[in-house]
């Protein structure tokens, strides 16, 4: 049971201009934390830094603040590796030369194996005493054979996941040295004392393995909500790489951000007017949700 103070976060990936369903996200997980009289923070997840667009931090801030949102820390993951390491060296881990083109031949070529929308790692280095090449190796968990329910507080609805058929032995740290999304969120939100995750349902099914490594490594355990995608006119999810309109495009050219929170808003079904302040909106989260 998680009691004290709420503490949500915002985790963006400065990897380009924010928009719309970025935006709403962002929104909602405001209104979680301070509608609860809670703290709000900005973590940008930066680690693939490859990926990273430098004036993004800059633009991300301002598309927030042009929303009316604030927040009471701010921090970047890149400068956390000395964390990641100390985490990953207490999980039993085992290093793996696989790519994915021979995973999924592996998968493939097994008539056993599971066939759903995510492949799982059959373990093809899981026994092997040491990698079988001179490949850069990732380092992969040896996930506990459970099972892990998460109940998503959005929809009231709860995931379970056998972990070693569904989800398998994931990486936690690229061949490259990267450290994976997965075990830095955990170490990250343990760290900052998140109590409420707030993201997009996109990530409900990366929950589950998740919560295991915060058990793994004694954290507590957090509340999550997983809120619906935005879609344009097509029905399909809002996505940088698909040509989203930007929040910056937006601000440049005047539009005015009462009028985008009331657009936000509605886009959920909630009953607001043309124009919405965010009292009227926290309001309306207590209300709702």
């Amino acid at each position: 049971m998680i009691c004290g103070m709420v503490v949500g976060r915002f985790a963006p990936s400065p990897t380009g201009p924010m928009h719309l369903g970025n935006l709403r996200t962002a929104l909602l997980a405001w209104l979680q934390a301070r509608s609860a009289g809670g703290r709000f923070l900005l973590r940008f997840e930066d680690l693939d830094t490859g990926r990273v667009r430098q004036g993004a931090y800059a633009s991300t801030r301002d598309d927030l603040h042009w929303l009316g949102l604030d927040w009471d820390e701010e921090y970047r993951q890149s400068a956390r590796l000395e964390h990641y390491a100390e985490a990953l060296a207490r999980l039993d881990t085992y290093p793996c030369t696989c790519t994915r083109s021979e995973i999924a031949a592996s998968i493939q070529a097994s008539v056993g194996a599971p066939h759903g929308s995510e492949a799982v790692y059959p373990g093809t280095c899981r026994g092997l005493a040491r990698p079988p090449d001179g490949r850069p190796a990732a380092l992969r968990w040896r996930v506990p054979a459970e099972t892990v329910c998460v109940t998503d507080r959005w929809t009231g609805g709860e995931l379970c996941q056998v972990l070693p058929d569904e989800v398998g032995d994931f990486v936690l740290r690229r061949g490259d040295g990267v450290y994976a999304y997965h075990l830095a969120v955990v170490v990250d939100d343990a760290a900052s004392g998140v109590t409420d995750v707030l993201r997009g349902a996109d990530l409900l099914a990366a929950t589950p393995r998740q919560v295991a490594l915060g058990q793994a490594l004694g954290f507590a355990p957090l509340r999550y909500w997983h809120v619906p995608l935005m879609t344009d006119f097509r029905g399909e999810r809002l996505a940088k790489r698909g040509g989203a309109p930007s929040v910056q495009a937006l601000r440049g050219g005047g539009a005015d951000p009462a009028t985008v929170r009331a657009e936000l808003a509605r886009s959920l079904g909630w009953p607001v007017g043309e124009r919405t302040s965010l009292p009227e909106l926290l309001d309306q989260f207590a209300r709702l949700t």
